[in-house]
């Protein structure tokens, strides 16, 4: 049980620090360090990063850093491209799961390697088809490997939708909330079929401990240097990557 609370707070230090990329690293500490199965980790991931960026939302609904269109308009199709993507999920060996995930990580790492992009200088108005399709995309992906996805949300809403950097991340996290719920359910629905029993008390501590390792990454994360660490994160993820694939797939 120390380990899963040493790794959750790992994933909400990384949450904290860069906005995104630490609920990837769930699936690993429950599978790796909690030692539970590969199945149950990536539906138990979904949830556990739902409950670490509801918390995390509170602060950028309180600056008002939250397009609200833009979470309806990307985060519906997002929902249902998760729910998709995770009954997908339920019907293939989860290997393939596993080695998407691994491929994710990284290309999660390759996007924080980059700097940040910079959203255009005036939008005049939201693309809704792209935003919509690119809502749908993501959540299939995320919901059938288990992550929240919000290092893919997040340039999706700069680039495509011209958000800035601090509303782009406000509202990933809660269009992260509704998609990850949607994909759990789907999971828990078909699992609990199958007398799959999930392990409540670790999904529990790993949120607890997601949520106060986010809050002592945001803070620690004003006097560090931000984007030396991005980019060592994003070596960890390469090398995480291939672990997973040379342990759990190959």
């Amino acid at each position: 049980m120390l380990l899963a609370i040493i790794g959750a707070v790992i994933i909400g230090l990384s949450l904290g620090l860069f906005g995104s990329g630490g609920s990837i690293l769930t699936v690993p500490v429950l599978m790796y360090l909690v030692d539970m199965p590969a199945a149950e980790s990536i539906a138990s991931s979904l949830l556990i990063v739902a409950g670490i960026s509801l918390f995390g939302s509170i602060a950028y609904i309180r600056r008002q850093t939250v397009s609200w269109r833009h979470f309806w308009v990307f985060g519906i199709p997002g929902m249902i491209g998760t729910y998709g993507g995770a009954w997908f999920g339920t019907l293939v060996d989860s290997r393939w799961q596993l080695l998407t995930f691994a491929l994710l990580m990284i290309v999660a790492a390759f996007l924080m390697w980059r700097s940040k992009p910079q959203p255009p200088a005036k939008v005049p108005s939201i693309n809704y088809g792209k935003v919509m399709l690119e809502g749908l995309v993501v959540g299939i992906i995320t919901g059938f490997v288990g992550v929240g996805g919000g290092f893919l949300i997040v340039p999706a809403l700069v680039l495509l939708a011209g958000l800035s950097m601090p509303v782009a991340i406000g509202t990933s996290l809660l269009i992260i909330v509704i998609k990850s719920i949607a994909g759990f359910a789907k999971y828990y629905a078909v699992m609990s079929a199958d007398d799959v029993q999930f392990n409540w008390l670790v999904i529990t501590i790993m949120i607890a401990g997601g949520v106060l390792g986010s809050a002592f990454g945001s803070k620690i994360g004003r006097s560090l240097p931000k984007e030396k660490l991005q980019k060592g994160f994003a070596v960890f993820l390469v090398l995480m990557g291939v672990f997973v694939i040379t342990k759990s797939v190959i």
